[in-house]
């Protein structure tokens, strides 16, 4: 019961924000791709996002495990490791007026996934490169990357949690394959998503033309990819040498 009321307040707090979010776009929109539209998508997609946590939460017949410390501050630090690999370990590459980057950003956000779920990993990559884009040149991106990454540590944890229940016991050579296929499943994902959902959100949402657009997008591709293939060796290096000793310390979590 206790549970379903906190849901229903979330599921308010949420319906607030989006109806706030929506406002704020309709006043923006005329100006399109300026940082204020660019806002107000964030805020719009947050309402989005703590709306369906709510109803979720209300309506869910699942009993809810009361949410561990431990884990609130591992995602802090995971959003944080996040934020430093996509503000400060990167190569920006200009485009015209625009711009496309190789960075670590995706390295710690595939890594928060396989460590401490989907659900966390995706929230503390999503609001650590956003946070990121919002004090950089890229802050038009901050909705759609808040999307992207958010998706990207929720498949990453699927994969590695529900299919290969990485958390258990296994051989190291069954978790080195459940690692490095967790990863590759959430950066294929990335590497086709992010260049096309850019393409539409640059140019319907932002107002960018059209062939700038696309040549965005083919320039984004390329670092797309060459970013999902650092993202996949160095957050499967770092992960499989971080498990064991997390393991000894009884700080991985059993999903």
């Amino acid at each position: 019961m206790k549970d379903k009321k906190t849901g229903l307040i979330q599921a308010l707090i949420g319906t607030i924000i989006l109806v706030i979010g929506i406002v704020l776009c309709v006043n923006t929109y005329i100006v399109k791709g300026n940082k204020a539209y660019a806002f107000s998508l964030l805020v719009t997609i947050l309402g989005i996002v703590i709306l369906i946590a709510g109803l979720y939460r209300t309506f869910s017949k699942k009993e809810r495990k009361p949410v561990d410390a431990k884990v609130i501050a591992q995602a802090a630090l995971c959003a944080a490791l996040c934020y430093v690999g996509a503000t400060f370990i990167k190569i920006d590459i200009p485009v015209g007026t625009e711009r496309t980057m190789f960075h670590f950003g995706n390295v710690f956000c595939v890594l928060a996934a396989l460590l401490i779920g989907g659900e966390w990993g995706g929230l503390a990559g999503a609001i650590g490169m956003t946070i990121s884009d919002l004090s950089t040149a890229y802050v038009t991106s901050a909705p759609k990357t808040f999307i992207l990454k958010l998706c990207i540590g929720l498949i990453v944890g699927f994969v590695a949690h529900k299919l290969f229940h990485l958390s258990k016991e296994h051989s190291a050579k069954y978790v080195t394959v459940a690692t490095v296929v967790s990863s590759i499943c959430g950066m294929a994902f990335n590497i086709v998503a992010d260049p096309v959902v850019g393409y539409f959100y640059k140019t319907y949402l932002l107002g960018v033309p059209q062939d700038l657009a696309k040549t965005l997008a083919k320039i984004g591709a390329i670092t797309t990819s060459v970013n999902a293939v650092i993202a996949v060796i160095v957050a499967s290096i770092i992960y499989l040498a971080l498990r064991p000793a997390m393991k000894k310390l009884n700080m991985l979590r059993d999903l």
